[in-house]
């Protein structure tokens, strides 16, 4: 084999992967090449093997084309380099600080409920407020580790206290399935695979009906204590993760969505 046709056979990979996510973000070589400071010529040459990339090229590309931090990683061994990223356990020792900052931070948020969850989520810290969500979910659900999605939409976990089950429902699995887009993840699969086929609770619950929720947000309409309670969930993750672990992990927190849910979680704090 030449050594053309070495380098072809080389680096096709990456140049089909660098091109796939460029048709996700519907950019074009021209525009990707302006961003990155390289040629429209360099990037077809990249896209079809005729090129190898530097491991700067490609992490340069990679960040304007905003691809994943363990992507990036595929994309370097795609272009026959080590991988630049690594997946650090949550309970390591260098994770001290982060483990840390994240208790200090659920634990102000205090009483409302909060959480961190991995790529998978799998819960890896909570706050006392998470309580009043878990009442009633059946015990082989919390046993470790605890996953949100499965005790979210399990029919023994949070499904029939969910006054709004369906718009709920549908709104996580558009979050996963946008997740999925971005992600080769087979565990990930594997979860959304299996919660899409729980049953329905009680052959499942009706829509809220229009006007019902605030239009600025979904909320989670969850019964608690004999109350309907209402929430508002906002997710937020790491600015410029250098680990796949932390560029994995969102927090979650929930808002009371109105003055009545506020005043229940205040007062059953106390």
């Amino acid at each position: 084999m030449t050594t053309a046709a070495a380098l072809s056979t080389k680096s096709s990979g990456v140049g089909a992967l660098l091109r796939a996510w460029r048709d996700r973000r519907r950019i074009s070589q021209l525009e990707l090449a302006l961003r990155a400071g390289s040629s429209a010529r360099h990037i077809s040459f990249i896209e079809t093997g005729r090129s190898r990339p530097s491991a700067e090229l490609v992490l340069r590309l990679a960040e304007h084309l905003d691809v994943p931090v363990r992507e990036r990683n595929a994309l370097l061994v795609a272009a026959g380099y080590a991988p630049m990223f690594p997946e650090t356990p949550m309970d390591d020792p260098s994770m001290e600080a982060l483990r840390t900052g994240m208790e200090r931070m659920l634990t102000a948020y205090e009483p409302f409920p909060a959480l961190v969850m991995d790529g998978t989520y799998d819960v890896q810290a909570a706050n006392r407020g998470i309580a009043v969500l878990l009442e009633g979910v059946d015990a082989s659900l919390l046993s470790p580790p605890l996953n949100a999605m499965r005790i979210t939409l399990h029919p023994r976990g949070l499904a029939p206290r969910i006054r709004n089950f369906l718009e709920w429902r549908a709104h996580l699995f558009t979050q996963m399935e946008r997740q999925l887009a971005l992600l080769r993840s087979a565990p990930l699969r594997a979860l959304h695979d299996e919660v899409r086929g729980y049953p329905l609770p009680d052959g499942g619950r009706e829509t809220a009906a229009l006007g019902e929720h605030p239009p600025f947000a979904l909320p989670l309409r969850i019964e608690h204590g004999g109350a309907v309670l209402s929430f508002i969930s906002t997710l937020a993750t790491f600015n410029t993760p250098m680990d796949v672990t932390v560029s994995e992990l969102a927090v979650e927190t929930f808002l009371p969505a109105d003055p009545q849910t506020a005043a229940a979680i205040r007062t059953w704090s106390l």
